[in-house]
Protein backbone atom coordinates (compact mmCIF):
# COMPACT_ATOMS: atom_id res chain seq x y z
CA UNK A 1 0.00 0.00 0.00
CA UNK A 2 1.04 3.60 -0.66
CA UNK A 3 0.30 5.83 2.33
CA UNK A 4 0.16 9.64 2.49
CA UNK A 5 -1.70 12.30 4.49
CA UNK A 6 -3.75 15.16 3.03
CA UNK A 7 -5.56 18.12 4.54
CA UNK A 8 -8.97 18.44 2.91
CA UNK A 9 -11.76 20.61 4.34
CA UNK A 10 -9.69 21.18 7.50
CA UNK A 11 -9.40 17.44 8.17
CA UNK A 12 -6.21 15.40 8.05
CA UNK A 13 -6.95 12.28 6.03
CA UNK A 14 -4.64 9.32 5.63
CA UNK A 15 -5.05 7.70 2.21
CA UNK A 16 -3.82 4.15 1.67
CA UNK A 17 -3.90 3.23 -2.01
CA UNK A 18 -2.71 0.60 -4.46
CA UNK A 19 -1.65 3.04 -7.19
CA UNK A 20 0.37 6.26 -7.39
CA UNK A 21 -2.28 8.10 -9.44
CA UNK A 22 -4.36 8.76 -6.32
CA UNK A 23 -1.51 10.64 -4.68
CA UNK A 24 -0.56 12.57 -7.80
CA UNK A 25 -4.20 13.69 -8.03
CA UNK A 26 -4.17 14.95 -4.43
CA UNK A 27 -0.63 16.41 -4.34
CA UNK A 28 -1.78 20.02 -3.79
CA UNK A 29 -3.33 18.92 -0.48
CA UNK A 30 -0.36 17.03 0.99
CA UNK A 31 0.07 17.52 4.75
CA UNK A 32 1.60 16.08 7.90
CA UNK A 33 0.23 15.24 11.33
CA UNK A 34 -2.06 12.83 13.12
CA UNK A 35 -4.96 11.97 10.79
CA UNK A 36 -8.56 12.55 11.81
CA UNK A 37 -9.46 9.43 9.86
CA UNK A 38 -8.07 7.14 7.19
CA UNK A 39 -9.37 5.49 4.03
CA UNK A 40 -8.01 2.41 2.31
CA UNK A 41 -8.84 0.91 -1.06
CA UNK A 42 -8.67 -2.61 -2.42
CA UNK A 43 -9.24 -4.36 -5.72
CA UNK A 44 -12.93 -4.86 -4.87
CA UNK A 45 -13.39 -1.10 -4.60
CA UNK A 46 -11.87 -0.60 -8.04
CA UNK A 47 -14.08 -3.30 -9.56
CA UNK A 48 -17.15 -1.71 -7.94
CA UNK A 49 -16.32 1.63 -9.60
CA UNK A 50 -15.75 -0.09 -12.95
CA UNK A 51 -19.14 -1.80 -12.89
CA UNK A 52 -20.88 1.32 -11.63
CA UNK A 53 -19.46 3.44 -14.48
CA UNK A 54 -20.63 0.85 -17.03
CA UNK A 55 -24.15 0.74 -15.59
CA UNK A 56 -24.43 4.52 -15.59
CA UNK A 57 -23.15 4.80 -19.17
CA UNK A 58 -25.70 2.23 -20.40
CA UNK A 59 -28.52 3.89 -18.46
CA UNK A 60 -27.65 7.34 -19.88
CA UNK A 61 -27.03 6.06 -23.40
CA UNK A 62 -23.33 7.00 -23.37
CA UNK A 63 -20.33 5.15 -24.70
CA UNK A 64 -18.87 2.70 -22.21
CA UNK A 65 -15.21 3.59 -21.56
CA UNK A 66 -12.54 1.30 -20.15
CA UNK A 67 -10.94 3.33 -17.38
CA UNK A 68 -7.57 2.51 -15.82
CA UNK A 69 -7.40 0.97 -12.36
CA UNK A 70 -5.60 4.09 -11.13
CA UNK A 71 -8.39 6.39 -12.30
CA UNK A 72 -11.08 4.18 -10.80
CA UNK A 73 -9.18 4.12 -7.52
CA UNK A 74 -9.25 7.94 -7.46
CA UNK A 75 -13.04 7.75 -7.57
CA UNK A 76 -13.09 5.08 -4.87
CA UNK A 77 -10.98 7.28 -2.59
CA UNK A 78 -13.20 10.34 -3.02
CA UNK A 79 -16.26 8.18 -2.35
CA UNK A 80 -14.76 6.87 0.89
CA UNK A 81 -13.87 10.40 1.99
CA UNK A 82 -17.37 11.64 1.17
CA UNK A 83 -18.88 8.80 3.20
CA UNK A 84 -17.02 9.91 6.34
CA UNK A 85 -17.25 13.70 6.04
CA UNK A 86 -20.85 14.04 7.35
CA UNK A 87 -19.53 12.90 10.75
CA UNK A 88 -17.59 16.20 10.71
CA UNK A 89 -20.63 18.29 9.64
CA UNK A 90 -19.32 18.38 6.07
CA UNK A 91 -20.97 17.29 2.82
CA UNK A 92 -19.73 16.86 -0.73
CA UNK A 93 -21.80 18.77 -3.27
CA UNK A 94 -21.90 18.72 -7.06
CA UNK A 95 -21.46 22.31 -8.22
CA UNK A 96 -19.14 25.06 -9.42
CA UNK A 97 -17.97 27.51 -6.75
CA UNK A 98 -16.30 30.86 -7.38
CA UNK A 99 -15.11 33.47 -4.91
CA UNK A 100 -15.44 37.19 -5.64
CA UNK A 101 -13.91 39.61 -3.14
CA UNK A 102 -13.62 36.73 -0.67
CA UNK A 103 -17.26 35.62 -0.84
CA UNK A 104 -18.34 32.28 -2.28
CA UNK A 105 -21.06 31.78 -4.88
CA UNK A 106 -22.11 28.22 -5.70
CA UNK A 107 -23.88 27.28 -8.93
CA UNK A 108 -25.46 23.90 -9.39
CA UNK A 109 -27.49 22.41 -12.22
CA UNK A 110 -28.16 19.25 -14.14
CA UNK A 111 -25.14 18.07 -16.13
CA UNK A 112 -24.69 19.92 -19.40
CA UNK A 113 -26.62 23.04 -18.34
CA UNK A 114 -23.53 25.24 -18.36
CA UNK A 115 -22.51 25.92 -14.75
CA UNK A 116 -18.79 25.63 -15.56
CA UNK A 117 -19.19 27.96 -18.55
CA UNK A 118 -21.07 30.41 -16.33
CA UNK A 119 -18.31 30.55 -13.70
CA UNK A 120 -15.70 30.85 -16.46
CA UNK A 121 -17.51 34.02 -17.52
CA UNK A 122 -17.37 35.24 -13.92
CA UNK A 123 -13.58 34.96 -14.10
CA UNK A 124 -13.61 36.95 -17.34
CA UNK A 125 -15.90 39.69 -16.00
CA UNK A 126 -14.29 40.10 -12.56
CA UNK A 127 -10.68 39.38 -13.46
CA UNK A 128 -8.37 39.21 -10.45
CA UNK A 129 -11.28 39.74 -8.05
CA UNK A 130 -12.52 36.24 -8.91
CA UNK A 131 -10.85 33.03 -7.76
CA UNK A 132 -12.11 29.58 -8.62
CA UNK A 133 -12.68 27.42 -5.54
CA UNK A 134 -13.83 24.19 -7.19
CA UNK A 135 -15.47 23.38 -10.51
CA UNK A 136 -17.08 20.05 -9.65
CA UNK A 137 -17.08 18.56 -6.15
CA UNK A 138 -16.52 21.09 -3.35
CA UNK A 139 -16.92 20.16 0.29
CA UNK A 140 -19.19 22.30 2.47
CA UNK A 141 -18.91 22.52 6.24
CA UNK A 142 -22.33 23.42 7.62
CA UNK A 143 -22.28 25.17 11.00
CA UNK A 144 -25.16 26.66 12.98
CA UNK A 145 -25.24 29.93 11.07
CA UNK A 146 -22.56 29.78 8.36
CA UNK A 147 -21.46 27.50 5.53
CA UNK A 148 -17.80 27.30 4.51
CA UNK A 149 -16.92 25.94 1.07
CA UNK A 150 -13.60 24.17 0.53
CA UNK A 151 -11.68 23.36 -2.59
CA UNK A 152 -10.92 19.67 -3.08
CA UNK A 153 -8.69 17.65 -5.41
CA UNK A 154 -11.88 16.56 -7.18
CA UNK A 155 -12.33 19.68 -9.30
CA UNK A 156 -13.61 18.45 -12.66
CA UNK A 157 -12.12 17.21 -15.90
CA UNK A 158 -10.31 20.52 -16.50
CA UNK A 159 -8.88 20.53 -12.93
CA UNK A 160 -10.07 24.07 -12.16
CA UNK A 161 -9.90 24.96 -8.48
CA UNK A 162 -7.71 25.95 -5.57
CA UNK A 163 -6.87 24.70 -2.09
CA UNK A 164 -8.77 27.51 -0.38
CA UNK A 165 -11.95 28.04 1.61
CA UNK A 166 -14.59 30.81 1.58
CA UNK A 167 -17.83 31.61 3.33
CA UNK A 168 -20.84 30.82 1.13
CA UNK A 169 -22.76 33.96 0.15
CA UNK A 170 -25.43 32.22 -1.91
CA UNK A 171 -26.40 28.99 -3.66
CA UNK A 172 -27.97 29.25 -7.11
CA UNK A 173 -29.82 26.74 -9.26
CA UNK A 174 -28.87 27.51 -12.85
CA UNK A 175 -31.36 26.94 -15.68
CA UNK A 176 -31.11 27.78 -19.38
CA UNK A 177 -33.32 30.66 -20.54
CA UNK A 178 -33.43 33.20 -23.38
CA UNK A 179 -33.60 36.12 -20.95
CA UNK A 180 -31.46 36.48 -17.85
CA UNK A 181 -33.30 36.73 -14.57
CA UNK A 182 -32.73 35.77 -10.95
CA UNK A 183 -35.11 35.33 -8.03
CA UNK A 184 -34.85 34.31 -4.40
CA UNK A 185 -36.46 30.94 -3.69
CA UNK A 186 -37.39 29.03 -0.59
CA UNK A 187 -36.12 25.76 0.78
CA UNK A 188 -39.08 23.75 -0.48
CA UNK A 189 -38.71 25.16 -4.01
CA UNK A 190 -35.28 23.61 -4.50
CA UNK A 191 -34.99 20.92 -1.83
CA UNK A 192 -35.30 18.02 -4.27
CA UNK A 193 -32.51 19.53 -6.40
CA UNK A 194 -30.27 19.90 -3.34
CA UNK A 195 -30.79 16.22 -2.54
CA UNK A 196 -29.93 15.28 -6.12
CA UNK A 197 -26.69 17.27 -6.05
CA UNK A 198 -25.37 16.29 -2.61
CA UNK A 199 -23.36 13.09 -2.23
CA UNK A 200 -25.68 10.51 -0.68
CA UNK A 201 -23.75 8.04 1.50
CA UNK A 202 -24.52 4.33 1.50
CA UNK A 203 -24.01 4.16 5.27
CA UNK A 204 -27.36 4.79 6.96
CA UNK A 205 -26.01 6.89 9.83
CA UNK A 206 -23.89 8.99 7.48
CA UNK A 207 -26.97 9.48 5.28
CA UNK A 208 -29.03 10.56 8.29
CA UNK A 209 -26.41 13.16 9.13
CA UNK A 210 -26.29 14.28 5.48
CA UNK A 211 -30.03 14.93 5.42
CA UNK A 212 -29.75 17.00 8.59
CA UNK A 213 -26.90 19.04 7.09
CA UNK A 214 -28.83 19.65 3.86
CA UNK A 215 -31.78 20.86 5.94
CA UNK A 216 -29.56 23.30 7.81
CA UNK A 217 -27.81 24.40 4.61
CA UNK A 218 -31.16 25.25 3.03
CA UNK A 219 -32.32 27.15 6.10
CA UNK A 220 -29.28 29.40 6.60
CA UNK A 221 -28.12 29.94 2.99
CA UNK A 222 -29.75 32.40 0.58
CA UNK A 223 -31.13 30.28 -2.29
CA UNK A 224 -31.71 31.50 -5.84
CA UNK A 225 -32.88 30.36 -9.25
CA UNK A 226 -31.10 31.87 -12.24
CA UNK A 227 -32.55 31.85 -15.75
CA UNK A 228 -29.40 32.19 -17.81
CA UNK A 229 -28.41 32.50 -21.47
CA UNK A 230 -24.69 31.98 -20.70
CA UNK A 231 -23.46 35.51 -21.37
CA UNK A 232 -21.56 38.23 -19.54
CA UNK A 233 -24.91 39.90 -18.89
CA UNK A 234 -25.97 36.73 -17.05
CA UNK A 235 -22.96 37.20 -14.76
CA UNK A 236 -24.05 40.76 -13.92
CA UNK A 237 -27.62 39.64 -13.25
CA UNK A 238 -26.48 36.76 -11.04
CA UNK A 239 -23.93 38.76 -9.08
CA UNK A 240 -26.19 41.75 -8.48
CA UNK A 241 -29.04 39.49 -7.43
CA UNK A 242 -26.97 37.42 -5.04
CA UNK A 243 -24.80 40.22 -3.73
CA UNK A 244 -27.67 42.65 -3.30
CA UNK A 245 -25.69 45.59 -4.67
CA UNK A 246 -24.67 47.04 -8.00
CA UNK A 247 -21.12 46.17 -9.00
Amino acid sequence: MIKKIYKIADKLIEVNSLYDEVHDYCKDYIAEGVPDFSVETCEEDIEYEREKSKREAVFEGRKVYEYSDGYLEEIAVYRKIAEKMPYYDTILFHGSVISVDGQGFLFTAKSGTGKSTHTRLWRKVFGDRAVMVNDDKPLMKVREDTVTVFGTPYNGKHRIGNNISVKLKGLCILERAEQNSICRVGKHDVYSMLLQQVYRPSDSESMRKTLGLVDRLAEITPLYRLGCNISEEAVEVAYNGMKGAVR
